[in-house]
């Protein structure tokens, strides 16, 4: 069954070349076209858009749509190739090797982008996908705002599914939709973590997670997966959560005082590398030594781990890796191919934030 926005592209199609709307006459207006075929404002664009790519209509800015010379051969020029990309940040962490990966891969193809970022905000993220709609881009690349529980903008992703542009989401995707996800396997991972303090001799754990993403839900699925694989210290984990929007500094507040009144805590998974090393700085400052006295492990393997003492121990994270993929993924979805999800494993990198106390060292 042919999309909403190509029934009304033929329909009006075949109302020019039939003479209803001569050369240079004017169209009905957008919200008239909404009303006459009872869909979205976004349907009719996209549908006017083809048109306009077809050479049937060209837009005065501020006067409206014209039936163009549409007998006349068409150029073929080519016309600018726009791929969007909306991501919860932008110079911020991981997210310039991402970015920088799309960029490369979508550049030799020839298409340019547009990026937008959503601070991990749902409504940041609807002006984002609006502005995306808006700019006729021809594919998206998505990481998704809270993807935990984020509902809000279903709507517009509906209206996107209409529109027949391709979604290629990166690290996860939202509950109920349908779309090609290139994403990390973090419970694996973080479970692999866990297991490597368990031959450190460390069974006295403290999780941090941000559970507001669905990363950091498998993690924390992860950490506790492995303590369930080992019943006789099930009761010896435990864990903090918080969530995008909460500050630092009270996240930082209550491992400080989970960790004076639990002593016994040898070691700390932190829910990514950045947060790893805001706990580096609270450690400092609570008078400890790492990892004499507290172990830590992180994820994502960012750039900074191997310039702090000591050096952080992680998982990778396929950042430019990702990027690139994701883009090659929708580039063949515009071309008429069809994809298939990506899941990397990531890879342990041991560096000098874990004491083995098993040996005694």
């Amino acid at each position: 069954m042919a999309a909403k926005y190509e029934l009304i592209k033929n329909k009006i199609k075949e109302e020019i070349e039939a003479g209803d709307y001569r050369i240079g006459a004017k169209l009905p207006t957008e919200s008239e076209l909404m009303a006459r075929f009872s869909v979205s404002r976004f349907t009719v664009r996209r549908a006017i858009t083809d048109l306009e790519n077809e050479n049937y209509v060209y837009k005065v800015q501020g006067g409206g749509m014209f039936v163009d010379n549409w007998r006349a051969p068409v150029a073929t020029s080519g016309s600018t190739k726009l791929i969007g990309m909306v991501t919860t940040h932008i110079a911020h962490y991981i997210f310039p090797n991402i970015i920088s990966g799309v960029d490369r891969a979508v550049s030799k193809q020839g298409y340019t982008m547009l990026v937008a970022n959503t601070h991990n905000d749902p409504v940041r993220e609807r002006k984002a996908l609006l502005s995306m709609l808006d700019n006729n881009v021809a594919g998206l690349i998505i990481e998704p705002t809270q993807s935990a529980f984020n509902k809000e903008n279903l709507d517009v992703y509906q209206h996107i599914d209409e529109l027949n542009i391709p979604i290629v989401f990166i690290n996860a995707i939202y509950e109920g939709l349908d779309y090609p996800v290139v994403k990390q396997s973090d419970e694996i991972a973080e479970k692999h973590l866990v297991e490597y303090l368990f031959n450190k001799g460390h069974n006295k754990i403290l999780g941090v997670f941000q559970v507001d993403d669905l990363q950091g839900v498998r993690r924390m699925n992860g950490f506790i997966g492995a303590y369930q694989a080992k019943p006789e210290l099930a009761l010896n984990s435990s864990t903090i959560m918080y969530r995008s929007s909460d500050p630092i500094n009270m996240v930082l507040g209550k491992i400080e005082q989970y960790l004076k009144v639990n002593q016994e805590i040898t070691a700390i998974v932190a829910y990514n590398d950045q947060l790893a090393i805001e706990i580096y700085d609270l450690i400092h400052e609570m008078g400890l030594k790492m990892p004499d006295d507290i172990s830590i492990v992180g994820f994502d393997d960012y750039l900074l781990d191997e310039y702090v003492k000591p050096k952080l121990t992680t998982m990778t994270h396929e950042k430019e890796r990702m990027g690139g993929d994701a883009a090659n993924l929708l580039i063949q979805a515009l071309n008429g191919e069809k994809v298939a999800s990506v899941d990397y494993e990531p890879t342990f990198i041991e560096r000098e934030s874990v004491r083995d106390i098993k040996e005694g060292h």
